[in-house]
């Protein structure tokens, strides 16, 4: 059905539940909340493209201590809506080993992602894994990981914004939207 609508139209339906000026003080939260944590840390810090762009591109000029950047691209939705095989396309490189390596994501869903992406960096030599989401999902069932640090909790909805796609499209929105009806 999201598919047969216009974008604007997909837009001009959605129910916005988390506006702009709130993103933007959950993502100062989320610095803060890290910089207490890992700021002594020199860490290696992993965007997963191409969802944590927005998140990353916001959080990364309030970290204020010394960082290396990188990223990663792995995917278990491609153009779908429901999660299936997971896909690496760049994987990390052997820069994780003996680091601290924070992970940054637009969304924890169901956690199977962040799951093989926490395998695969300490199965490299990592010391510690860390994770940051902008978005954690409520589920009525459990999940196999739990992000560390979580900007906002979003409902059990079709969800899109600040690096979330609907159809491909408005990753670019400073807010968080549900498509009506999900």
């Amino acid at each position: 059905m999201i598919d047969t609508l216009h974008p604007r139209d997909i837009l001009a339906e959605a129910d916005c539940l988390i506006d702009a000026a709130a993103c933007r003080t959950a993502t100062e939260r989320v610095a803060r909340s890290i910089k207490a944590v890992a700021g002594d840390d020199k860490p290696l810090v992993l965007a997963v493209m191409g969802g944590a762009v927005v998140f990353a591109g916001q959080l990364l000029p309030l970290l204020d201590f010394p960082l290396e950047f990188d990223y990663i691209h792995v995917s278990r939705y491609g153009s779908k809506t429901t999660g299936g095989s997971l896909t690496w396309k760049v994987e990390p490189k052997e820069n994780v080993k003996g680091r601290t390596v924070i992970v940054l994501d637009d969304i924890l869903d169901e956690g199977e992602t962040m799951h093989a992406i926490r395998s695969r960096v300490l199965d490299l030599g990592a010391t510690r894994f860390l994770s940051a989401v902008f978005c954690e999902k409520q589920l009525d069932k459990p999940k196999p990981i739990r992000a560390d640090f979580v900007g906002v909790i979003v409902p059990n909805r079709y969800v899109f914004g600040y690096g979330m796609d609907v159809s491909g499209l408005w990753r670019n929105l400073p807010a968080i939207y549900a498509v009506r009806g999900t």
